[in-house]
């Protein structure tokens, strides 16, 4: 960022032409834009020891950019502060802007809320609303939210439609933070209609987000209010609040927020509602049924087996990790980790049998290896437990069949 020039009346009446001043301070600019910092610092340096007061202002500016530019921020401060000390109607409130500006990234509240207050002093209309913006912030990240509703205010009713929408997106969004919905769709509403924008689009959404999750909640709690266990809400109505507060709790981010909503309705006094919760819960579930215990069959649906008789449903043994994933929203997690159990399986398996490998011996162990490949996740102990239960009931066994910490310990019991 660089000062630019222009011709000012701001000198005294009785000071003698000084033209070289103007073409200097041209060429500082031109330096600068060129990326010649160092050598542009210098010329706005020699503007400003010539003693010049027309163009004392616009030099020192141009000298804080200049070195802020080069990462010189104390000197850059220095030079801003000459700039706001001639009271330039023009440059003194930009010195005071870009001062107060570099305070807030250091996170000095004390030195920014001065500076910005100095940007107001000026009078310049045209960095007004951003001194408001700046002074509403300071006032939000030190908790005093009444103290920043009149700056904001200004910010929102002032004449920069883009600054206006900027700062209606970041109050709408501490608004939302704190749980005042009604207030923040009003902020949203005020920054499109100074600018529309699809940030402020979005929050929009957001905040219709937390009006249905408000009103799904207050269907969940009516559904619980009896202390008698008498049904106050149908079960078909309770479970889809109970559904849909979870899965916009889950998009919202609230992870723990939407497990604890679907413990509520697994959980509800009300088996019939707690039943469909279940339901819903389990929607698109693998439904298992057993047409041999050994094989352990699966279909899209029970009762779908060859025979005149429907086959016998059962649960899962992955259905607890199913539920979980689906509660908790760590769903793709539980995938990714299926996805690399099978990649490391089908690795183990697909080498030797590319390699035409034929050692007995070898073969065993490539077995082994895949057999053992769902052991390193947590619900790979649960389906080595579950194979070694099929296979003895396959085998007629009335005891294990298998070894102790099978795969691990592979080998039959003796």
């Amino acid at each position: 960022m660089t000062a630019t020039s222009r011709n000012s009346p701001f000198a005294a009446a009785d000071e003698p032409p000084e033209p070289d001043f103007q073409n200097l301070c041209d060429q500082a600019r031109d330096l600068a834009e060129s990326g010649y910092l160092k050598r542009a610092a210098q010329v706005y340096t020699r503007v400003l020891e010539g003693g010049s007061r027309s163009h004392r202002a616009l030099a020192a500016l141009g000298l804080a950019v200049v070195r802020h530019d080069m990462g010189d921020i104390s000197g850059a401060r220095e030079a801003g502060r000459i700039a706001m000390d001639t009271g330039h109607p023009e440059y003194a409130p930009r010195a005071a802007y870009h001062l107060a500006l570099s305070y807030e990234a250091e996170g000095v509240a004390e030195q920014a809320e001065r500076a910005w207050r100095g940007v107001l002093d000026a009078g310049n209309d045209r960095y007004t609303p951003a001194a408001h913006y700046g002074l509403a912030r300071l006032a939000e990240e030190r908790g005093d939210a009444a103290g920043a509703v009149a700056h904001w205010g200004q910010v929102l009713e002032g004449p920069d439609t883009a600054l206006a929408a900027r700062a209606a997106h970041d109050y709408a969004e501490r608004l939302l933070a704190r749980g005042e919905v009604d207030a923040a769709a009003e902020v949203v509403q005020r920054g499109l209609a100074a600018e529309e924008h699809p940030r402020l689009r979005l929050l929009l959404g957001a905040v219709c987000v937390e009006r249905a999750i408000g009103e799904f909640g207050a269907v969940v709690d009516a559904s619980r209010s009896d202390p008698e266990g008498a049904r106050t809400v149908e079960p078909a109505t309770a479970a889809a609040a109970v559904e849909l507060l979870a899965r916009l709790l889950a998009v919202r981010g609230d992870a723990d927020g939407a497990e604890r909503t679907w413990e509520l309705g697994l959980t509800h006094s009300d088996t019939a509602t707690a039943a469909d919760v279940r339901s819903r819960l389990r929607r698109g579930f693998l439904a298992p049924h057993t047409d041999s215990p050994a094989e352990g069959g699966m279909d899209a649906a029970p009762g779908t087996g060859a025979g005149d008789a429907p086959a016998e449903e059962v649960v899962a043994w992955w259905d607890p990790y199913l539920e979980a994933a689906v509660t908790q929203g760590s769903l793709p997690m539980l995938t990714g980790e299926l996805f690399s159990a099978v990649d490391q399986m089908y690795t183990r398996l697909a080498v030797p049998l590319a390699d035409g490998e034929t050692r007995v011996a070898a073969l065993r162990h490539t077995l082994q290896e895949a057999v053992r490949s769902p052991g390193a996740y947590v619900w790979g102990r649960s389906l080595h437990e579950d194979f070694a239960e099929r296979l003895r009931l396959a085998t007629g066994a009335e005891a294990d069949v298998l070894s102790e910490g099978w795969p691990d310990h592979d080998g039959p019991r003796r």
